[in-house]
């Protein structure tokens, strides 16, 4: 997209730093937007806040399986005309107003890293309708030498962003079985969901009206009130054998981008992910859970939190 220097690029404060890591590569600036209080995905209302006249793309992430307000943010985006890369990578099989995630956009990333839904273990792979970014980026992710060169004879500094031939084919045998893996995602959250109906104080990841989510992660978020930040609840969960992951710090507050401009900027504007950070907490959600094992965890945090 010729994204570079003196160029801004507008992402959620909450992701973790693989989505604002390209825009600093290429020289540009993240921008560091608010989150939906619901969603926990990038807020339309702050996304329009923070466009310039230096705004040229803007990447929404489908935070641990959830989808933000698609129609809003590519509406703002068209109106200001302004590019949109979404950051599927924790959203495979997910749904909004029955479109499939990273099906949004000029351009869509999706991950393939061990822990994901479907993994090759590492890599990942982009995806577009648009024939001229798909040329440019077959041509970037090999050296910079054009499809099909058989004398490497390279026209640019490029990359090496290709997948081996036996991620390939462990990733296709995982395409082969997907539904069993999404409804295996989705039997997870349901028995967490049951497990965790009424604990006060704890906030499941909450599907919007018209989406269909596959949670990535089964996330809570406690009632501050709780005095229970996710610090604490993980050491605690620890000392009982559960190990869990902490919901992703705001980029404006993590030593690889605090001290710049828009991070600063970010602290003071970003109300709702500097509330909910803090607290929020991803529970144990691999494949190979069990319904028993959910009820460990659940009878756990039943412990620590009603006090």
């Amino acid at each position: 997209m010729e994204v570079g220097p003196g160029d801004e690029v507008i992402i959620p404060d909450v992701t973790w730093i693989a989505s604002a890591a390209p825009i600093t590569y290429v020289g540009a600036t993240p921008v560091f937007a608010d989150i939906d209080e619901n969603t926990w995905c990038l807020s339309a209302k702050s996304f329009e806040a923070c466009i310039t006249e230096k705004t040229r793309a803007v990447i929404p992430v489908d935070l641990y399986g959830n989808m933000p307000d698609m129609d809003a943010l590519d509406e703002i985006a068209r109106r200001h005309g302004i590019s949109i890369v979404e950051d599927a990578a924790e959203a495979i099989g997910s749904e909004y107003k029955g479109r499939k995630a990273g099906s949004f956009g000029d351009a869509s990333a999706f991950s393939f890293h061990g822990s994901k839904t479907l993994t090759t273990g590492e890599g990942g792979m982009l995806v577009t309708d648009n024939d001229k970014l798909f040329e440019r980026a077959r041509f970037l992710r090999d050296h910079g030498r054009k499809p099909g060169d058989k004398m490497f004879f390279n026209h640019e500094v490029a990359y090496k962003y290709k997948m081996s031939s036996m991620q390939a084919a462990l990733g296709l045998a995982q395409l082969e079985r997907i539904e069993e893996l999404l409804a295996q995602k989705r039997r997870i959250f349901k028995w967490y969901e049951e497990e965790l109906n009424g604990i006060e104080g704890i906030t499941l990841n909450y599907g919007v009206r018209d989406t269909n989510p596959v949670y990535w992660m089964v996330t809570i978020v406690l009632d501050p009130k709780l005095r229970l930040p996710k610090e604490y609840l993980m050491e605690k969960m620890s000392e009982r054998n559960i190990d869990c992951r902490p919901f992703f710090h705001p980029l404006s507050s993590i030593p690889a981008y605090r001290d710049t401009e828009q991070a600063r900027e970010a602290r003071e504007r970003n109300q709702v992910n500097y509330r909910i950070a803090p607290y929020g907490l991803n529970l144990p959600s691999a494949l190979n859970m069990t319904e028993e094992k959910i009820r460990v965890v659940g009878g756990t945090l039943r412990e620590i939190t009603v006090r």
